[in-house]
């Protein structure tokens, strides 16, 4: 797939050594955390999951120059991190979806079982160091891209306080309600982020495709509602950033059901024709894909098409399948 890379990749170097809030704290490489005087809970902007989606870092690289120039939380923590740099330091131009991972896919380990597991990899690895971290963050922003040409995506879990963080942020326009996906739990799903009785909350979005021109500003436009919605920074603050806070969209968000996944399961998998990023199937059983003797149906009328891989590998997800939701009279 020959793909346009429209966007700039920022130097992180500088990002490596890592900051702490207060004296004593272990310094985590490409963790940045600043505490402010007055009590408030611990927020995060996570980029880097996956090494050639650079919206996360352009994002996170942005906001750590506004901290180190002189923004400061006013309540609360603030932390940023770069989660998988060994991927992102091996990404190459002339083969872009090579560096998403440089061992095993980073967003599908955290569960108890496979951190405390045997198993070892450069990821693996990595996320044993930021599990302490990571349990002790309240609300967390997970910033991703995607393969394919498609609208942003706000990934809410399945919980309705991840919907309703991602209605908080009236952005993107398109959200899914979905459990994520059988080949392994992701971070926005892990521990207290997706349990439903508990307050802390996770929200993963997808800001289009990994190297379109607008990814970049998607991203910012995330983090600065984000910070926002928490009451982190104040919003004078946020306007001086950048091209600062865009005005709230006129558009309704979208909720997506999600009804069924797609796992592969034979290496013959192969699709009937390419799929597009939510695109609609208004015809229920309608084939989609070959996966060895099976025939891949829409399981309903009007299925919405959420991220389908091109290429996907036996284990992995191939598409997930969804509804829209019935607009509620307010």
């Amino acid at each position: 797939m020959n793909v346009p890379i429209e966007v700039k990749f920022p130097d992180i170097e500088r990002w490596k050594r890592g900051r702490v809030a207060a004296p004593g704290e272990r310094a985590l490489p490409w963790v940045w955390t600043y505490a402010a005087p007055i009590a408030g809970p611990h927020v995060c902007v996570t980029a880097l999951v996956h090494g050639n989606e650079v919206c996360g870092a352009i994002a996170a690289d942005a906001l750590l120059d506004a901290l180190e120039s002189g923004l400061r939380p006013q309540r609360g923590r603030l932390s940023v991190v770069f989660a998988n740099v060994e991927a992102y330091r091996r990404f190459d131009a002339a083969r872009p979806f090579a560096s998403r991972a440089v061992d095993e896919d980073f967003n599908r380990l955290w569960d108890g079982a496979t951190l405390d597991g045997a198993r070892d990899s450069i990821e693996l690895r990595r996320a044993r160091e930021l599990r302490p971290f990571f349990d002790g963050v309240d609300h967390l922003l997970d910033l991703h891209s995607m393969q394919e040409p498609a609208p942003p995506i706000a990934l809410a879990g399945d919980t309705e306080k991840g919907l309703a963080l991602a209605r908080a942020l009236a952005m993107p326009e398109h959200i899914l309600v979905d459990s994520g996906h059988k080949a392994g739990k992701r971070l926005r799903d892990y521990a207290d982020f997706g349990a439903a009785e508990r307050s802390r909350s996770a929200l993963l979005i997808e800001c289009g495709q990994h190297w379109e021109a607008n990814v970049g500003n998607v991203a910012r436009q995330a983090t600065l509602r984000f910070l926002e919605h928490f009451e982190v920074c104040d919003h004078a603050a946020l306007q001086r950033l950048g091209r600062g806070l865009a005005p709230v969209p006129r558009s309704t968000q979208r909720v997506i059901d999600i009804t069924a996944v797609v796992t592969v399961r034979s290496a013959g998998f192969r699709w009937r024709r390419p799929l597009r990023g939510l695109e609609v199937i208004a015809e229920a059983g309608t084939s989609i894909a070959l996966d060895g003797d099976t025939d891949v149906r829409t399981p309903h009328a009007d299925a919405v098409m959420v991220m389908p891989s091109p290429e996907p590998k036996v284990g992995q997800t191939a598409v997930r399948i969804g509804r829209v939701r019935a607009m509620t009279a307010a």
